[in-house]
């Protein structure tokens, strides 16, 4: 958000001192031998001006005429320093903060921005409960991945039957959600059955990656990966395309990695025209440049190699959405390279290069303690792109703290739910959106009972 004029602090500024800085500079204190005083604009907006900045941490400076900043908002607690929020500062306008985290103690906290060589900002927080954090994430499941369901039972002259009970077991989810399969699914039934009876989507582990398909250069082999397609395609399974380039050179195929700039740029065009051209039309997405902040081609190719890697792909395959994929975004706060604004500049950059394709977002997600906070504002930030948003590589560490994992346990899981009709016949219930099997057993009917399946979708598809 870039405004010419700040908003007033919501919450009346939470938890921090001062925060509209009307009681001079109370509560806030520099690091350092910087120069800070107060200052104030034309329209009435108090702020803080601080100059002969030598450190990273020393306080605000107001924006010169000069490129954007990367800045961080950190707290220094009993237990250390924790990231909190990123933001890039822009001349000429007020930039905001948004983020959060979780403190497990209390106690006295100090704030710091890093990186302020330029940058002039305003800020907001808010103090959330665990048991408020839960109560909205209720709320936004019920409204986003639920519907309300009335089931009515009658008998066969259309007889309302009261007191009948409905035993739902769900099968498949309705909305995006899958896993990833190897190829040891080919020839294994159970690995199949698992797989098939559960989910929608999927991608491949290593199979259809540069590494997997060209082991020597010249030497261009999709059996394995065309198996696996042709088997998800028989089971209508939606597939992404993972992925066309990896910009870790540690994942490169071992030939790539002596090759000369223009011997690379070759390779990596024929690659893009091989893999993309093998499977237009039969995946999803294409994860065109993987990790794309560690940059691995543009150190070899130049700053536009990832721009033409996209341009390429969608010559090509220009109805398919070509994702970015990174990671440490949402999972790290301490990370500026994949950090959500600067998860927003590559998109920048990428458009500004001249792709202007069809583009999506996808999070890695390799969650060590997830910080719910984080994760809801990393995702707020970066759906100001108004592009695709897909959760790609779900992960989290054994722990004490499984909030996320306790999470997609409870709202993805695949227990029965049970109910009994009321006096008109009806049970009423909130169901995720999916596939069920319904089974009706009543007094009336003896030792039988009724099945029936059903599929929940989402109210704005009807």
């Amino acid at each position: 958000m870039c405004l010419k004029n700040p908003l007033k602090p919501q919450y009346n500024g939470g938890i921090v001192v001062n925060p509209e800085f009307n009681n001079g500079l109370n509560g806030w204190t520099l690091l350092g031998d910087a120069k800070i005083e107060n200052n104030v604009s034309s329209d009435g907006n108090k702020f803080i001006v601080a100059s002969k900045r030598k450190g990273p941490y020393h306080g605000w400076v107001q924006v010169n005429h000069g490129d954007d900043a990367n800045v961080a908002v950190i707290f220094k607690t009993q237990s250390g320093f924790q990231h909190a929020a990123w933001a890039i500062a822009k001349s000429g306008c007020w930039s905001m903060f948004k983020g959060g985290l979780v403190v497990n103690a209390s106690g006295p906290a100090q704030l710091y921005f890093e990186r302020l060589t330029y940058g002039r900002t305003i800020f907001r927080y808010k103090l959330f409960s665990q048991e408020e954090w839960t109560s909205h994430l209720n709320q936004s499941i019920e409204k986003v991945r639920k519907s309300k369901v009335a089931i009515q039972v009658v008998d066969s002259q259309g007889k309302s039957l009261p007191n009948a009970t409905i035993s739902l077991v769900q099968g498949r989810a309705n909305f995006p959600f899958g896993v990833a399969i190897n190829k040891n699914i080919l020839n294994n039934k159970g690995y199949q059955n698992w797989f098939f009876s559960r989910f929608k989507y999927t991608v491949f582990g290593n199979e259809m990656k540069w590494y997997s398909t060209e082991t020597s250069q010249g030497k261009i082999n999709y059996s394995t990966s065309d198996a696996m397609v042709n088997l998800c395609k028989s089971k209508g399974v939606s597939i992404r395309g993972h992925n066309i380039f990896w910009d870790d050179p540690k994942f490169q195929p071992y030939w790539v990695l002596s090759l000369s700039p223009q011997q690379l740029s070759a390779a990596a065009t024929k690659r893009v025209g091989s893999v993309v051209a093998k499977y237009k039309g039969q995946v999803i997405h294409w994860d065109v440049v993987n990790e794309n902040s560690l940059q691995f081609f543009e150190s070899k190719l130049g700053a536009n190699a990832s721009a033409t890697f996209y341009r390429s792909a969608a010559h090509i395959d220009n109805r398919t959405p070509m994702f970015l994929n990174d990671y440490n975004t949402i999972e790290d706060q301490r990370d500026g390279a994949s950090s959500p604004v600067s998860y927003l500049n590559k998109i920048k950059q990428l458009r500004t290069q001249g792709y202007a394709g069809l583009l999506g977002i996808g999070l890695e997600s390799h969650f060590n303690t997830p910080s719910q906070p984080y994760i809801r504002s990393a995702l707020d930030i970066l759906a100001s792109a108004k592009l695709p948003i897909w959760i790609t590589e779900l992960d989290v560490q054994t722990g004490p703290n499984q909030m996320l994992n306790d999470k997609a346990r409870a709202t993805l899981s695949h227990e029965g739910f049970y109910g009994t009709t009321n006096a008109k016949g009806y049970f009423e219930t909130s169901l995720f959106h999916g596939d069920y099997q319904a089974v009706v057993t009543h007094p009336s009917m003896a030792d039988s009972s009724f099945h029936h399946n059903l599929t929940v979708i989402p109210t704005y598809y009807i």
